[in-house]
């Protein structure tokens, strides 16, 4: 992958990483090989924009099941 400031571009191969969740720890991308997700993340401040988004998200949670995505919602600063 091409240095561009961290970010990924429509068409990249997704890296492999292991992140901690809710429930347990995760292989990204390979626990959800043949699945959509969204991968998403907030700021150590947690402003009121991020809770707003954070709620969005779980109010279409059925939704998005319905089309075989899973959402992962990160926090790059929790210990």
């Amino acid at each position: 992958m091409e240095e561009k400031g961290g970010m990924l571009l429509i068409g990249e191969e997704f890296p492999d990483m292991e992140v901690q969740t809710t429930h347990g720890r995760k292989k990204l991308p390979d626990e959800f090989k043949g699945k959509w997700f969204v991968l998403f993340n907030h700021p150590a401040d947690f402003t009121p924009v991020c809770t707003t988004e954070f709620v969005a998200f779980q109010r279409r949670f059925e939704e998005f099941k319905k089309l075989d995505c899973e959402l992962i919602g990160l926090n790059p600063f929790k210990s």
